[in-house]
């Protein structure tokens, strides 16, 4: 999660978050999204 085995900078870990956190109250949801991507789980 984090420390040297890090492979995300700090701002770059809080891009997704704020995206989320963000996002319209039309905007997509019931998913697993990375970097605002949609991904599979």
């Amino acid at each position: 999660m984090g420390g040297k085995e890090a492979t995300l900078s700090i701002p770059e870990g809080v891009e997704g978050i704020i995206w989320a956190a963000t996002l319209a109250d039309d905007g997509p949801s019931g998913g697993f999204f990375r970097f605002g991507k949609p991904i599979e789980w």
